[in-house]
């Protein structure tokens, strides 16, 4: 239909939202795209305590020591450039930055099944895949407390860091992932300081002991005699816990004194009877309860090694309990099967059964994790306006190629000119100044394309700049040439 008053023919609406988006479309297409299609993906894939049961996350944990290992194995594949592993009780993550997004995955998942022993078809159904910002939103959460199955908890923030840490002595822990576990850091100490979700006992260590005492006879720790096998930072929470429910005696067994020693003189109102690992199964049989939080890659303790054992005292039920906080695990869960009296009874609870105790915990943190997700966006956008601001390097350099080949060029033109008169003093100084004059008019250009990354909104310019200067120069043109292997056509 035409109108009458203007000629021009009235679209509908829907018509022009169409119309619309063409545009954009032919926008974008009018913009080189060989720095965005050179972008890496940031990938990053594994295992979580929400969709992996600890029989399957056992397999897959990789110790600290074996991190730089992985790193390395992981970049030899062609289409992964750099790699993260964070290992904790809780989670196995991977994070890598792919050249190829599907390859990078299938990299990853080779490497994964390799590692652990597992086929790929039993642990893809268990696997998490997340893309880009999806990846890092993840990371965010996760050095924030939000993803932990206590929420709020305080390890895992010390867990990113040193995945950071470790990483700076890798050479495949590379700009983007040194950038991203930066900003995670950044992000959960933000989170902490500026929430109260992590006001309160939050940690793996005091869900265990909230749950033991829960299955304890009058739920207290009067009549029960505690060990805790190990002397590291779980040990450490534990000790504090017991301490702040009423448990007033413990026994510690370690492979070394040193560590057990300091924990004593760190908790001087607890009581203390401090042995070596030889002596473990001695401790065993005069415990009620037993923590394990070892750093052991392996069974410490079977089913068989309780035959003969003498059960638990009444006045704790008659059940010697195993709280198994490790992963690796160090207890054998066929302890289970001791249900009778006669036997020895015995139970055993893993880190998947904290769940258990730590459901009003999330609940209680609701309000505190509402406001943590604000935070968390912030210091995303931050990370994407610094990844964004990469993006203009391969600009610059294409733009400093492009200048440097027309003055070269122009350059042999005047030489060539000259004749046999001219000293190389005299040659000198003309080349010089072509270098002088290219330098000059490029600094307008590439002043407008550095930028810091730290204001979202200078990034934003920053991109248009760049856009802008690839129309202008045809700066597509030069980034095919430099891929052009030597030679080709």
């Amino acid at each position: 239909m035409v109108s009458t008053t203007t000629g021009l023919a009235r679209l509908p609406s829907t018509h022009l939202e169409s119309s619309v988006k063409a545009l954009e479309n032919l926008k974008m297409s009018a913009v080189n795209r060989y720095a965005t299609e050179q972008k890496n993906s940031i990938i990053a894939i594994g295992l979580t305590i929400h969709n992996a049961p600890v029989e399957l996350r056992e397999k897959l944990a990789v110790p600290e020591a074996e991190w730089p290992r992985a790193i390395e194995e992981l970049c030899q594949f062609p289409h992964i450039e750099e790699a993260a592993v964070l290992s904790t009780c809780n989670r196995m993550e991977l994070y890598v930055c792919a050249v190829s997004w599907h390859r990078g995955v299938r990299e990853v998942e080779e490497w994964l099944s390799r590692s652990s022993g597992v086929p790929l078809e039993e642990l893809r159904p268990y696997l998490f895949l997340l893309r880009d910002r999806d990846a890092t939103h993840h990371l965010l959460r996760v050095s924030g407390g939000l993803d932990s199955l206590v929420m709020g908890e305080g390890q895992i923030l010390a867990q990113v860091r040193q995945v950071y840490k470790v990483g700076q002595s890798c050479n495949g822990f590379g700009r983007q992932l040194n950038g991203l576990f930066k900003q995670a850091i950044t992000a959960g100490k933000r989170v902490r300081s500026e929430t109260s979700i992590s006001t309160g006992s939050v940690s793996v260590s005091s869900a265990a002991v909230e749950l033991a005492q829960l299955k304890l006879p009058g739920n207290n720790w009067d009549a029960a005699r505690v060990c805790i096998i190990g002397a590291g930072k779980m040990s450490t929470l534990l000790v504090k816990h017991l301490l702040s429910k009423g448990c007033k005696r413990v026994t510690v067994l370690n492979r070394s004194l040193p560590r057990a020693e300091a924990l004593k003189e760190e908790y001087p109102d607890m009581e203390f009877d401090i042995h070596l690992m030889p002596d473990l199964m001695d401790c065993v049989a005069a415990s009620d309860v037993i923590f394990a939080a070892s750093g052991s890659e392996e069974i410490l303790i079977h089913k068989e090694d309780l035959a003969g054992m003498a059960p638990s005292p009444a006045a704790v039920g008659g059940v010697r309990r195993f709280v198994d906080i490790s992963v690796p695990r160090n207890i054998a869960p066929a302890i289970n099967e001791l249900r009778d009296a006669a036997e020895g009874a015995a139970i055993v609870y893993n880190v998947d059964d904290l769940k258990e105790v730590v459901a009003g915990n999330k609940e209680a943190r609701a309000q505190a994790a509402a406001e943590a997700e604000i935070l968390l966006k912030e210091e995303q956008r931050s990370f994407e306006a610094w990844r964004d601001s990469l993006e203009t390097v391969p600009t610059i350099k294409a733009l400093r190629t492009k200048a440097e080949a027309i003055r070269a060029a122009e350059f042999e033109k005047a030489v060539s000119r000259f004749g046999d008169g001219v000293t190389k003093k005299q040659m000198k100084a003309v080349e010089e100044l072509s270098k002088g004059i290219v330098n000059k008019l490029l600094h307008g250009p590439m002043t407008a394309l550095r930028c810091d990354g730290t204001d979202p909104d200078a990034v934003t310019a920053t991109l248009a700049n760049m856009e802008a200067l690839e129309r202008m120069f045809e700066l597509s043109q030069v980034a095919k040439a430099q891929q052009q292997p030597a030679g080709g056509k």
